[in-house]
């Protein structure tokens, strides 16, 4: 049964895209050429090789093909899948503009008696016919309206594709320039007075992969390491990739430099490559692994568990492992790469969780959808005694684009009521 209701959905699923996908192409190629022309074919043809790019960049990342071919697809096929997300929501407010239009020239029909030059392409097909002598079959003489209507769709269709690229332009400079540095306060009610304004730079969902390289993670390590943090907190979603694949990328990792060191956590993408290869590889680089594990610093307890998409492999979340043998006069905080684990947190006393997963959203409107899957979609609340702070993470998956939820590495500075 539930093999048959996965089928059901993965059905519906691709039904939705393929109408949305033939509504697009109708809108942007086929009410904008002339059918059999050389521009309705091209047109045809780049704009259905996109998902087909899209599809084989997807593929060629989860099934681990060689990295080179993952490079060459993953460009084009991710940033169509952002073009092609803007273009579709520029259309659908196009249709507004549409029916506006027509419901104000139902309103003036004294307007349709004028000349119309607005439609060139009508006018020569007109003027060819004219052209071809008496043998030539009757044309019909195009009307106001027609010319009209054709005028409208091309404005239309031009203004969304140009809507759209500025859209995923912009988004891909905010991705590639490197992650801000965000600033917050996080008062601990069990904190000593000695570690009151303590920095932890919290980075979260770096995603080196064939996307994002070397040079990003350069951009990454730099940024955090010019706020002089007294610990870094890498709180997963660092690759996505293998290590002999993305060794290379990671290597700037090795320079990270914090007085209290450096601590990381698995996220889910980590366990889609492998995440034992890379915690081992983060160890070498100067990084300490927090598998299900405390540390006791000088002034509060920095636990971390594993993601939970080790529960697959036996190899998930394990609060009791990491957190309850401690003592709770102790100050805490924990490192877990998705929000959802705030209940466990709040069950094992942490006083603050820190997390990333979200991206914000990445791609409004998709944050709509990511608020409604996770507790906090970004920044600091309250659960209980329990605080959660969800970064928006450094790096952006699939497409290097990010629209309404920026980048961030955020320096969380700890406060003592005591002080």
């Amino acid at each position: 049964m539930g093999i048959l209701l996965g089928i059901l959905i993965g059905a519906g699923v691709l039904a939705a895209f393929g109408g949305l996908l033939w509504y697009v192409w109708r809108r942007v190629i086929r009410d904008t050429t002339e059918r059999g022309s050389r521009w309705r074919r091209a047109g045809t043809v780049v704009f259905f090789t996109g998902p087909v790019l899209m599809f084989a960049a997807l593929a060629a990342e989860r099934g681990g093909a060689p990295f080179l071919l993952q490079q060459l697809l993953a460009w084009p096929g991710f940033m169509w899948m952002a073009f092609a997300l803007y273009l579709l929501l520029a259309l659908l407010v196009g249709e507004l503009v549409r029916l506006a239009v027509r419901l104000w020239l139902a309103r003036r029909p004294e307007v349709l008696g004028e000349p119309d030059k607005a439609c060139p392409a009508i006018e020569d097909e007109a003027r060819r016919a004219d052209e071809a002598g008496k043998g030539a079959q009757p044309q019909p003489t195009p009307t106001t309206e027609v010319t009209r209507r054709v005028f409208v769709v091309r404005t239309v269709a031009a203004s969304a594709a140009t809507i759209a690229a500025a859209t995923v332009g912009y988004g891909t400079y905010s991705v590639l320039r490197g992650p801000k540095i965000k600033r917050i306060t996080v008062p601990l009610a069990k904190l000593p007075r000695a570690a009151h304004g303590f920095r932890i730079a919290v980075v979260s969902d770096i995603h080196l992969g064939p996307v994002l390289g070397k040079d990003f993670a350069r951009r990454v390590v730099d940024t955090i390491n010019s706020t002089q943090p007294d610990l870094i907190a890498v709180v997963g979603d660092l690759v996505d990739g293998d290590v002999e694949d993305l060794a290379p990328a990671a290597r700037p990792l090795a320079d990270l430099r914090a007085r209290h060191g450096a601590y990381f956590v698995t996220g889910n993408h980590e366990y889609f490559s492998g995440a034992e290869q890379w915690v081992e590889h983060v160890r070498d680089l100067g990084l300490h692994p927090l598998e299900n594990a405390r540390t006791e610093l000088p002034y509060f307890d920095l636990a971390g568990v594993n993601d939970v998409q080790g529960e697959g492999e036996g190899e998930g979340p394990d609060f009791g492992k990491a957190l309850g043998d401690r003592d709770r006069r102790r100050a805490s905080v924990l490192m877990a790469h998705q929000p959802v684990v705030i209940h466990d947190a709040v069950e094992h006393g942490v006083d603050l969780q820190l997390s990333g997963h979200t991206h914000g959203g990445q791609l409004w409107p998709n944050n709509l959808i990511a608020d409604l899957a996770n507790p906090t979609l970004a920044g600091l609340e309250r659960y209980g005694d329990t605080q959660l702070y969800v970064t928006r993470g450094a790096g952006a998956w699939g497409p290097p684009v990010r629209v309404g939820a920026p980048s961030d590495i955020t320096v969380v500075e700890l406060a003592s009521r005591q002080a």
